[in-house]
């Protein structure tokens, strides 16, 4: 006679599959979570990566500019020194000569790049800079002399002015002061 199976029978079968099926629930679950985890910290570790190589590409940027700008002024204010220290035969012909002479360095260039892509303070402090060496440069082109009376404080606020923008940029970039001007 064939045995009748046990009425808790498959009720202990069930709850056997049950078990095994809550057990594998929780697998899938503990892996799902874990792979976000894991996802999450990769993603937050990528972003990170990529914000400090973009702040370390956009100071280079600055750099780069702020060299450009400083050398254009340096430059440009060598060029129309020699011009002022040379004989022209015409005060017309003085003043286009120093004129051109400062136009010739690139330093309006390297000044639209400052205004692109340098903070405000660097901004105004190399407008600055550059008015100080336009003042000098009109100075030498109505025959005012180099070295002059007239020259002397014209030469302090370009200096001033220099070393201030300096200040600042060494400062934006992240390097102390010289502490030498």
């Amino acid at each position: 006679m064939p045995t009748q199976p046990e009425p808790n029978d498959h009720v202990r079968k069930a709850d056997g599959f049950s078990d095994k099926l809550r057990r594998m629930d929780w697998m899938a679950l503990l892996s799902t979570l874990t792979g976000a985890v894991i996802g999450t910290a990769t993603l937050v570790a990528d972003r990170n990566r990529w914000r400090r190589e973009e702040t370390r590409h956009a100071l280079e940027v600055r750099r780069e500019a702020y060299a450009e700008f400083v050398s254009a002024l340096k430059a440009a204010g060598e060029e129309i020194r020699a011009v002022a220290l040379g004989d022209h035969m015409s005060e017309s012909a003085r003043d286009a000569a120093v004129r051109e002479a400062f136009r010739s360095t690139g330093l309006y260039t390297a000044g639209e790049r400052l205004w692109l892509v340098g903070p405000q303070q660097v901004v105004v402090a190399g407008n600055e800079a550059f008015h100080s060496l336009r003042r000098i440069r009109d100075s030498y082109a109505r025959g005012v002399a180099v070295g002059s009376a007239e020259d002397a404080p014209l030469i302090a606020q370009r200096r001033t002015a220099m070393t201030h923008m300096r200040g600042l940029m060494r400062e934006d970039l992240g390097i102390g002061p010289l502490g030498i001007e």
